[in-house]
């Protein structure tokens, strides 16, 4: 039997129980409170009678960054942010695919130095984006896509549109956030901005949904009944809904730093401007000229030097690479581009330089080796690199031996272009005239693949940032927001959109666009009828030009249709090719875009290039 004594400490165990529960309970209570938004409500108020919305939260942060343009393809998700933009001089441009638009943010921040913008509306018109946003990712492109969302509270319920778009975007974008409230929309729009441009540049997604962007009013209207129902669960679920929205709303219009956030650029000198790389190309192109060592220039850094300098060789680099002593690999990556690394001698003193790690060392220890690999900014490496070898020189023979190569590549050139074609315009003709008409202020817009790679050889930017292709990702179908984006980027600018008839198809619709906004750019369509560079391989080693062919389409009385203009090159005038770009290039000085439809055969070009 227990005695008294031993029952009093087992007496005394209740009230502390009962602290302990109570203590649980408060701690659960306060919790709810700081989920449900309470305390926050209590000390940053709801203006209830507002007719503000998060659209202009978004379009104040973009302004405060120094955007000029944001791309779009309206959607009731978004219309919000869209009318703020346009009130606060932001210029909204709407195109006819939302992927269009991507790629013309993607053009916009690769000339520009800024964040490109885009905004589509959810679901589809999100889905609509993903090749271009992939593409922004492999060619390191800054690009913020803002996308809609159904509303936060009926989020995987079954609403309109509503997937889970941050699953979709997080293996493409080095960050993804949604905005739960509208007074969240400043600081995480301010760290997507800051993490496109730091590091490795790149693409950023932010969701918005519908509820965080539209005013209170209208809110309230779509998420409180008007009439709740009655009982305790009514009065629950009306609380539960109120409490809800004001939460969404408390403190919304409250004073907020808008401007940028510091960036983290790996090996940024000090006096290196910090939105991009690109705007200190000048200097780069002065320490590449102080080395004096021959160059292959590719990508987007084709035109540092300008057309035709001494250091720029553009022919015969495998068998450059195999015989150089050093090689510096300034941005380049060892993919498919220099065949894994296997073009590169074991024999060669291999320095690397990308803000990358993982492009860097790609394939390394498998087909080379680096002697030394900074992870860093390419042009403060280069400025950096020339400080460190100040007055060392090299003898002009090797430069003199690749230059000569050079010649006898051009001569090969010049000698298909004076043979005859089957039918219609030989191509390396066609284009070897373009190179002569080429002004000094264009911009080239390449999207395609035989055309575009026999041009790639033939037709010669003419000063740093005036070559847009897709990159490493090879995308078809850039090359009208490329356009766009350029353009509006450097309206006093020639563009000139070089297409293949493959990839022209993805093109075409956005002459609505260009016509709709008075945007004045001229397109070259290579039209051989066919996947040229698919059938040269398909049909040698399959016997097959099954899914090859095209026919000879009108593109010019298309372009017409769409209120552009339309010009026709092919035999019948085969004489008067300078003329007609000539006569293209006017009506783009009238403020017209141009389609010239070029009608060409085929040569022997590009046989033995890849097509996979």
């Amino acid at each position: 039997m227990e005695t008294p004594a031993a029952a009093a400490p087992a007496g005394s165990l209740f009230p502390s129980f009962l602290l302990l529960a109570c203590g649980t309970l408060v701690a659960a209570l306060l919790g709810a409170a700081h989920r449900l938004g309470l305390f926050y409500q209590l000390l940053h108020k709801v203006d209830k009678a507002s007719i503000r919305h998060g659209g202009e939260n978004v379009a104040a942060v973009l302004r405060a960054h120094g955007v000029r343009f944001i791309f779009t393809l309206v959607g009731g998700h978004i219309s919000p942010l869209l009318v703020a933009c346009e009130k606060l001089g932001i210029r909204v441009v709407d195109t006819r695919h939302e992927v269009t638009a991507v790629f013309a943010a993607d053009a916009m921040a690769r000339l520009s130095g800024t964040v490109g913008v885009a905004a589509v509306t959810a679901g589809p018109g999100l889905t609509n984006t993903v090749t271009a946003v992939k593409n922004a990712q492999m060619a390191q492109s800054p690009v913020l896509l803002l996308g809609g969302a159904a509303s936060t509270l009926l989020q995987n319920r079954g609403a309109l549109q509503a997937i889970d778009q941050l699953s979709l975007f997080r293996p493409l974008c080095k960050f993804c956030a949604s905005v739960r409230r509208v007074r969240d929309i400043v600081p995480t729009l301010r760290a997507a901005m800051a993490a496109a441009q730091s590091g490795t540049p790149g693409p950023v997604f932010v969701e918005l949904p519908i509820d965080v962007l539209y005013p209170y009013f209208m809110v309230q209207k779509e998420m409180v009944p008007a009439k709740p129902r009655k009982g305790l669960v009514g009065r629950v679920v009306s609380w539960y809904l109120e409490n809800y929205l004001a939460n969404l709303f408390a403190g919304a219009w409250e004073p907020q730093p808008e401007g940028p956030l510091p960036l983290d650029i790996p090996q940024a000198s000090p006096q290196q401007p910090q939105p991009c790389p690109c705007f200190h190309v000048p200097s780069s192109r002065a320490a590449v000229e102080t080395l004096g060592v021959p160059c292959f220039l590719g990508g987007m850094a084709r035109g540092l030097l300008g057309r035709n300098h001494p250091l720029h060789i553009r022919e015969n680099r495998s068998a450059a690479l195999k015989k150089a002593d050093v090689i510096v690999l300034a941005g380049t990556v060892c993919d498919f581009r220099l065949s894994y690394g296997r073009v590169l001698s074991h024999s060669s003193k291999i320095i690397i330089v990308n803000r990358n790690r993982e492009d860097m060392l790609l394939n390394s220890d498998v087909f080379w080796k680096p002697q030394e690999a900074v992870q860093g900014d390419v042009g403060s490496f280069v400025l950096k690199l020339v400080e460190g070898l100040q007055g060392q020189t090299w003898a002009p023979d090797w430069v003199e031996e690749l230059w000569e190569a050079d010649r006898q590549k051009e001569q090969t050139f010049r000698e298909k272009a004076a043979m005859p074609v089957a039918q219609h315009l030989n191509p390396v003709r066609v284009l070897q005239l373009v190179e002569e008409t080429l002004p000094d202020d264009s911009i080239l817009v390449v999207d395609g693949g035989d055309f575009v790679g026999t041009a790639a050889h033939l037709v010669q930017p003419r000063g740093p940032l005036r070559w847009l292709d897709p990159g490493a990702f090879g995308t078809l179908g850039v090359g009208a927001g490329f356009a766009l984006g350029a353009k509006l980027c450097r309206p006093d600018a020639e563009v000139w959109c070089l297409f293949g008839d493959g990839a022209f198809g993805y093109s075409l619709i956005e002459f609505d666009t260009f016509v709709r906004h008075k945007i004045p750019v001229m397109a070259l369509v290579g039209n051989d009828a066919g996947w040229t560079q698919i059938s040269r391989e398909q049909v040698p080693s399959l016997g097959s030009n099954v899914a090859c062919g095209l026919a000879y389409t009108e593109y010019h009385k298309a372009a017409m249709g769409l209120g552009a203009r339309g010009l026709l090159l092919s035999r019948e005038n085969e004489d008067q090719v300078v003329k007609v770009l000539h006569d293209a290039q006017q009506q783009c000085r009238d403020g017209h875009p141009v389609v010239v439809n070029i009608l060409i055969g085929r040569t022997d070009f590009r046989d033995g290039s890849i097509a996979v």
